[in-house]
């Protein structure tokens, strides 16, 4: 199980300058009517700012995010970082157990055999772009919803009950995904696929220093492909996996500058964060 003190930055499962950049919609639209039983997913760009370092690691074969991001193993360097979910809607993403969805063949989840569970589609994209748009995808694959962390008042939003979702289920275990109103799903650096390769080993061109944004985006809009499920959909048309009172606050970025030269220490507002002898797999 995860777990994020944020402030304190403690986790299971050259300097370096940031900035903080507006929060910016994946597409333009406008909100629908909002319905007061609905779920409302954010970025909490907070916690990426002050939760990321880029340091060299060594990356076994054995690494779930090694095999299913098709990363070369060995000694790599990455960008690592934190991502909160939180929901400020009154309503519940309640999705549930991933084997009914399977048995369904709804499209929400897909068996991640190294895992051994299932990983939920669609939940977040992550993404790293330079000044002229070009974007580097993340190593993550698949997501898991939980009530990690109940969120703070100033997001607004209801206030927290208790937790209800805490079980990502695997094969003949049943699970109970989603996230509650007024609390968060966090998914701390350590867990895999949290990073960026910067030096070219996932078969992505290698990140030269320079400024980078990160961007997030929860419950992101895509196009379904032939014989994919479009569960909802937005004023502009665009698939959503997550039913949303409001699909244009879904986006959270921050800016860095990634240095010529980095060690084992890592620089970034987590440096010195101990490197994993194991790969957490719960998430």
């Amino acid at each position: 199980m995860k777990k994020l003190i944020l402030g304190i930055g403690a986790a299971v499962c050259g300097t370096v300058l940031l900035t903080a950049m507006p929060r910016a919609n994946a597409y333009d639209v406008k909100p629908a009517p909002a319905r007061e039983d609905l779920a409302d997913l954010i970025v909490r760009s907070d916690v990426l700012r002050n939760h990321w370092l880029v340091r060299v690691e060594d990356l076994p074969a054995n690494f779930c995010s090694v095999e299913e991001g098709g990363i070369t193993p060995g000694e790599r360097t990455l960008l690592r970082f934190t991502v909160t979910t939180p929901n400020i809607g009154s309503g519940d993403i309640n999705v549930g157990d991933p084997t009914e969805h399977i048995e369904a063949n709804d499209g929400l989840f897909e068996l991640a055999t190294c895992h051994e569970h299932y990983h939920f589609r669609h939940y977040a994209t992550y993404e790293l772009l330079d000044s002229t748009g070009a974007v580097w995808k993340a190593a993550k694959r698949g997501f898991c919803m939980l009530d990690t962390d109940p969120n703070p008042q100033w997001l607004g939003g209801p206030i927290s009950g208790p937790r209800e979702y805490g079980n990502c289920g695997a094969i003949g275990i049943p699970g109970h995904q989603g996230v509650s109103a007024g609390w968060a799903d966090t998914y701390n650096l350590h867990l895999g696929g949290q990073y960026f390769v910067l030096d070219g080993g996932d078969g992505q061109p290698p990140v030269p220093p320079g400024r980078y944004t990160i961007r997030i985006t929860v419950n992101p809009p895509f196009i379904a492909q032939i014989g994919e499920p479009c569960p909802h959909t937005d004023t502009a048309g665009l698939c959503h996996q997550l039913e949303e009172s409001d699909y244009t606050n879904n986006v959270g970025q921050v800016q860095i500058d990634i240095p010529n030269r980095v060690g084992r220490s890592g620089v970034g507002p987590e440096k010195g964060a101990p490197h994993l002898k194991s790969e957490p797999i719960e998430r």
